[in-house]
């Protein structure tokens, strides 16, 4: 006997669009580890200022801190080289591999904060195959919590943004998903802090199903 497939949404859609970091793979202890590194070394509260880097480009971090005598483009250089060399630990959430490979390879893309060689770095090391579109920082003027990162990798996809799902882990991509236009879900596995949100939740990928319509559109099941 087959186990019911619960739609999650009342919609199918034209493309699914998934951040990266925490929402696809994990690399929470390589981040942190050299964002750690970095917060120390110009005196600030670690344990303040990590939860607060998560999910926005790394110079759009360290802009906002506006710190006397910090260059941002130059910072933000150091750490991608560092997180590019530091990537032990970094694995896919749970299911994540099998639910991507179900995927028509046209209708889907990564929408991520990180630059390109570090994004290319961490899908390497979580045996994650690169999607044929990818979206990373260098190709948005502003990142996260702003919509362009979404608004692009649809277009790109040759969709509406508002007729895609996209999948997020913290607040600022959530953000930039509802500024899309775009229905969003919300993934748990990662959370350590979890936040209040109104979108449906899912805590990793292994029971859950995507189906492809005889139009080509994407539904999103859950196995009950």
């Amino acid at each position: 006997m087959h186990a019911p497939r619960i739609p999650l949404f009342d919609k199918p859609f034209a493309a699914f669009l998934f951040d990266m970091d925490g929402t696809i793979l994990n690399s929470i202890a390589s981040a942190e580890r050299v964002w750690s590194g970095w917060a120390r070394r110009h005196g600030l509260d670690v344990e303040a200022f990590l939860p607060t880097m998560h999910g926005k480009r790394g110079i759009d971090t360290i802009r906002q801190l506006a710190l006397p005598g910090v260059d941002p483009e130059t910072e933000a250089r150091e750490i991608e080289r560092l997180e590019i060399e530091d990537v032990d630990g970094v694995v896919p959430i749970e299911g994540a591999v099998d639910f991507l490979n179900r995927l028509p390879a046209d209708r889907w893309a990564i929408v991520t904060s990180s630059p390109i060689r570090l994004a290319e770095a961490r899908l390497g090391a979580a045996g994650i195959i690169r999607p044929q579109v990818m979206v990373t920082a260098e190709d948005v003027t502003i990142g996260k919590p702003a919509p362009d990162g979404y608004l692009l990798g649809a277009r790109r996809l040759g969709v509406a943004a508002n007729d895609c799902l996209v999948f997020e882990d913290v607040a600022a991509g959530v953000l930039a998903g509802e500024g899309a236009g775009a229905r969003v879900a919300v993934v748990t596995a990662t959370h350590a802090h979890p936040f209040e949100t109104l979108h449906p939740k899912i805590a990793g990928y292994r029971d859950l199903l995507p189906e492809e319509g005889p139009d080509g559109r994407l539904s999103l099941l859950r196995l009950g």
